[in-house]
């Protein structure tokens, strides 16, 4: 009879053990073999990505830079995965013009029955390295996160402002306040990162600015609003209880960059989605872009690559081959 519970515990713990290694086999993160999501080189570069999962399937929205014989033309893009690790092609819905060049996907929301997606504008028509002074905030809205609509002029400064005095303005990311339901925050970059709100998304008024890096992703968590932003190299993290006092909440991040060839230069652009409900996930999940070595005329619009990570704690982060030479 011992013996016989003997093989049974130990029959038990191999089926534990076998359930186990399903559960990681099963793992849409778990399958991941690399941390590169989109890679670029000399003709294409990704950028700027943000992260949705809708209805079973993950939307992954960036820009991306094409280069021609006399400019590098830039777009907001779109791509769909079932699994993270195969994705469709990267789908253009902005158009050819270096007067405009939009830019930046900040963030995806829902209002009014429908998406809407927040972006910039990266005017580059005489041949400039950056974006000029016209750079302005942009919505676009969607009903099924395929076709978008024109782009709307988002009045940040508040509708007294004339447009030609809003100045430069880059990186939207719209949030719904925490503690007043129905108001929103618009986070963009100028000025550090500055702050406006609004109750409909179309009247903003002007709320001040923080001390930041740029292309922010503001996140809820414990009870406050976490933000991660990008200073010249890295993600930076900060905490707030109300949007006006900020304090350092971690380390900055570099992920794997000693490791990753095509992020050596700079990783930047972090943004995190909580996918903590989502089946085969479960994790807050970041995807960011990264660019290698070149001197940097070179890699500013193209070579950019994305790449993913993820965390349960948002301060420990892991990535596929992590740990692995």
């Amino acid at each position: 009879m011992k013996m016989h519970r003997l093989l049974g515990v130990v029959a038990g713990l191999c089926l534990l053990a076998a359930g186990e290694a399903r559960a990681v086999t099963n793992s849409l993160l778990g399958a991941l073999t690399s941390p590169l999501l989109f890679k670029g080189d000399a003709q294409t570069g990704y950028r700027d990505p943000l992260l949705l999962w809708h209805e079973g399937t993950f939307h992954l929205f960036f820009t991306v830079g094409e280069r021609e014989p006399q400019a590098v033309y830039l777009y907001l893009a779109h791509s769909t995965s079932r699994d993270l690790q195969h994705w469709t092609p990267a789908q253009k819905f902005t158009p050819r013009d270096l007067k405009l060049n939009f830019v930046s996907p900040g963030s995806v929301v829902r209002h009014g029955g429908q998406w809407l997606l927040c972006a910039a504008t990266y005017p580059q028509p005489s041949g400039e390295l950056y974006g000029n002074a016209t750079a302005r905030l942009y919505v676009l809205r969607s009903g099924d996160l395929e076709r978008w609509s024109e782009p709307e002029l988002l009045r940040v400064k508040g509708p007294d402002v004339p447009v030609e005095k809003m100045g430069r303005m880059i990186d939207p990311y719209l949030l719904p306040d925490k503690d007043e339901p129905g108001k929103w925050w618009c986070f963009y970059k100028q000025n550090g990162v500055s702050m406006s709100w609004s109750r409909d998304l179309t009247q903003w008024t002007a709320a001040g600015s923080t001390k930041a890096g740029e292309n922010v992703c503001v996140l809820v968590h414990n009870g406050a609003y976490l933000m991660f932003h990008s200073p010249h190299n890295g993600i930076g993290v900060l905490q707030s209880a109300d949007l006006k006092q900020w304090t350092p909440a971690g380390p900055l991040l570099t992920l794997g960059q000693p490791d990753w060839p095509w992020a050596r230069g700079r990783l930047t652009a972090g943004y995190v989605a909580d996918l903590r409900q989502v089946a085969g996930v479960g994790k807050y999940v970041m995807v960011f872009h990264g660019t290698g070595p070149e001197p940097e005329p070179v890699k500013f619009l193209t070579h950019g690559c994305l790449g993913i990570a993820w965390s349960d704690d948002l301060k420990t982060w892991d990535w596929p081959g992590k740990g692995k030479r």
